[in-house]
């Protein structure tokens, strides 16, 4: 697989349930990303584009296909070997902020760092909150930050390991209009800061022609895939 090629997903299916409950939820997907793309995968609800996450991002497996990521083979891997593959390699920015309610802002961002044997956890948690403007919140807890300031601490807990891979899942889904603008533009922001490759998910026309390219699927299926304006064929 070519450097420049971050994801390589070749007749990727996936089904729940068995017999006449069988739903297809990804119909022989395949697709390439490039490193520094800024990817939407747009569609409406139930038409596998989270799915389609999930096995990209090695939170499921794929039922057959091929599924290369940052230069490891998700097809070949169980579920701790999915866990290990995805340390330092991936961030996740999902819609319901999933912050643990026990833990600071700063050890929310440490605590995952600390565990992929990353050194100065707490000094790079300190850094990535300062990044996203949440100085002043390092000690407080997710019940003591407003939804905006959740995903801030969300988005700092994708980057602080430096992955090549950011995935963000409706990350303005739980939001008003106006914090999910802020949140996005800091988002776009700390991608260029980092050079991280972002696959969004999203069923906003709108938030989609942010990125360079979009992906639409219905069906289980890629229907589409063209350069938006901001990045020419």
């Amino acid at each position: 697989m070519s450097a420049n090629i971050v994801i390589d997903a070749e007749n990727v299916t996936l089904s729940f349930g068995d017999g006449p409950a069988r739903v297809d939820v990804l119909r022989r997907v395949s697709l390439q990303v490039m490193a520094g793309e800024r990817l939407a995968i747009l569609g409406p609800s139930g038409s596998g584009k989270s799915s389609l996450m999930a096995v990209l991002a090695g939170l499921e497996r794929a039922d057959s296909g091929k599924v290369m990521v940052a230069g490891a083979d998700f097809s070949a891997l169980d579920e701790d070997g999915l866990a290990r593959a995805r340390r330092g390699r991936i961030g996740i920015v999902l819609q319901a902020f999933h912050l643990i309610p026990t833990m600071t802002a700063r050890e929310n961002v440490a605590v995952p760092l600390e565990l992929a044997g990353i050194d100065g956890h707490e000094a790079r948690a300190n850094a990535e909150l300062e990044a996203v403007g949440l100085a002043h919140r390092l000690t407080h807890y997710p019940s003591q930050l407003s939804g905006g300031e959740q995903q801030r601490v969300g988005i700092a807990r994708a980057l602080a390991a430096r992955p090549a891979l950011i995935f963000a899942d409706e990350p303005t889904g739980n939001l008003d209009a106006a914090t999910g603008q802020t949140i996005v533009e800091m988002l776009f922001e700390r991608l260029r800061e980092t050079g991280a490759t972002l696959i969004l998910i999203t069923h906003d026309a709108d938030l989609a022609a942010r990125c360079d390219r979009i992906i639409e699927m219905r069906d289980g299926q890629i229907v589409s895939d063209s350069r938006t304006a901001l990045q020419p064929a």
